[in-house]
């Protein structure tokens, strides 16, 4: 029951992470930094302690009393997610929502199930395991293939990516993606790929803050299993470092732009703007929410992690076959963009499997 109640919480998790850009797309006369910033906002500053104030009582005590080593590491890793949120956000922007998220989340799903497991090689830590560990046992090894099996998938998709560059006009690519720009999109997305896996980091290092929570509950609640909400109070520091980030460059954006206009720009729907950034930055943070949920119940292991974006990666694609972004391409092509998202997919299952051993 409890592997089934995981897959359906990172399901619906995945399912709000893969289509929280589709309000930015509602947003018009805005510049992409002023409406990133408004729905971040959302995503990092209020809608994440309000979750925690709903699910933890006590949450602020618990960052308060935790000690200042483990804040500064979950804010740091929430620092260097922040920049892969960042870059996140315009390698959709340059790739679409079907190539960006394949790349994006590909990269961050390999990196993000074996991130936590080079950190418990330097740091032995009891009941955690280690890179060694996971070269040493067939389970481990069969992770580790589905993570090389899931950069392979990365490599179809690009793939197919500079195959729609050559066969559709600037024209065609601009009218489902307006900026289209491969080469600028893969660098981008790469680097957005290894730097959002260290939000898994961030909860690992944050773990001790869900620990007191769910101790906290468990002594309310005895005999029923871990606290469903634990994560909440890790997702408020985390993403303390990714307004952190965030917020630095879009400011630096918006004045270099003078794009801050926007704000107080009557030509544009400025009420009906800040209501799609709200919807999306709300839907945003509801993947973490989810995630948390889904974690409580799987283990924060390369499966929960992969497990999370491949769903991304499924709804993301299913939304860039409805904003036709693969429209006028060849049949090939089509082909080729499916078989790299298969190929992830089968990641996922290897790490999956092997998780379990």
């Amino acid at each position: 029951m409890n592997a089934l109640l995981g897959l359906l919480f990172h399901s619906i998790g995945g399912f709000a992470s893969g289509s929280f850009y589709m309000p930015y797309n509602k947003v018009k006369g805005w510049a992409w930094e002023s409406f990133w910033i408004i729905g971040g906002l959302f995503s990092w500053l209020i809608v994440p302690p309000l979750a925690a104030y709903l699910t933890i009582p006590g949450f602020g005590a618990i960052i308060a009393n935790c000690s200042t080593p483990i804040l500064i590491l979950t804010f740091v890793m929430g620092l260097l997610w922040g920049i892969g949120g960042l870059t996140y956000g315009l390698g959709v922007r340059y790739l679409g929502m079907s190539l960006g998220n394949s790349v994006v989340l590909g990269f961050c799903a390999a990196f993000g199930a074996v991130v936590p497991s080079i950190y418990y090689t330097i740091y032995p830590t009891v009941g955690k395991v280690s890179f060694t560990d996971m070269l040493s046992t067939s389970g481990g090894q069969l992770v580790l293939l589905g993570v090389l099996v899931c950069l392979l998938g990365i490599g179809i998709s690009g793939r197919a990516g500079m195959m729609k560059e050559r066969e559709l006009t600037k024209e065609q690519q601009n009218a489902s993606v307006a900026e289209f720009d491969l080469v600028k999109g893969l660098i981008i997305a790469v680097i957005s790929g290894i730097l959002s896996s260290f939000f898994n980091f961030g909860i690992e290092a944050g773990k001790p803050m869900a620990e007191v929570a769910n101790e906290a509950w468990k002594v309310l609640n005895p005999n029923q299993g871990e606290f469903l909400y634990q994560n909440n109070v890790i997702f408020v520091v985390i993403l303390w470092g990714g307004l952190t980030t965030n917020l630095i460059w879009t400011t630096i954006l918006s004045l270099k732009n003078k794009s801050y206009l926007n704000f107080t720009d009557k030509s544009t729907p400025i009420t009906r703007n800040v209501m799609f950034c709200a919807l999306a930055g709300t839907t945003w943070f509801l993947q973490f929410f989810f995630y948390g949920m889904g974690e409580s119940k799987l283990g924060n292991g390369a499966s929960s992690w992969i497990l999370h974006m491949s769903t991304i990666i499924l709804t993301a694609n299913m939304w860039g076959i409805y904003r036709k972004e693969w429209s006028g391409v060849a049949p090939k092509t089509k082909w080729t963009i499916a078989a790299g998202i298969a190929v992830i997919l089968l990641s996922v299952v290897l790490v999956g499997i092997g998780n379990s051993m």
